[in-house]
């Protein structure tokens, strides 16, 4: 199973607050162990949201929204993509992550649909479609 492993924002990641040789040296050992486990698929982590933009749909119409954005603890500071066999699998490695941030933090767990989910509704041509995205979207990934 694919999970997407989400660092919450806090105060600090929103103001800009960058981490310490020490967190950065314990968070690459981290993905590095990650890596080796073959689970770690893609992570990185995010500007805060003041510097971000949020597009509202409504109908036909799209407003755009300029961050920062109110509640940080429901923001997004960073994440992982993760290959898993289980989600307990996912929480025993999130239980021996670093904390991610010089303060208390969080860390969400969501798993990714994965094609089987969509049931007839996904289409073969539309698996055609897809698998033909993600060949793109790797060779994006190189250039």
């Amino acid at each position: 199973m694919k999970v997407m492993v989400i660092v919450k924002a806090c105060k600090g990641s929103e103001t800009g607050e960058m981490p310490s040789q020490q967190l950065l040296t314990e968070m690459g050992n981290y993905n590095e162990q990650l890596v080796k486990a073959g689970i770690m698929l893609a992570g990185e982590g995010l500007h805060p949201s003041s510097k971000g933009k949020r597009v509202r749909f409504s109908g036909t119409n799209r407003t755009v929204i300029d961050g920062p954005f109110a509640e940080t603890n429901e923001l997004i500071a960073g994440y992982w993509m993760w290959q898993v066999k289980s989600m307990a699998e996912a929480v025993e490695w999130v239980k021996k992550c670093p904390n991610p941030m010089m303060e208390d933090s969080e860390i969400e767990l969501r798993q990714v649909f994965d094609p089987a989910d969509f049931g007839e509704a996904f289409t073969p041509e539309l698996r055609e479609q897809e698998e033909r995205i993600l060949a793109a979207a790797e060779k994006n990934k190189k250039a």
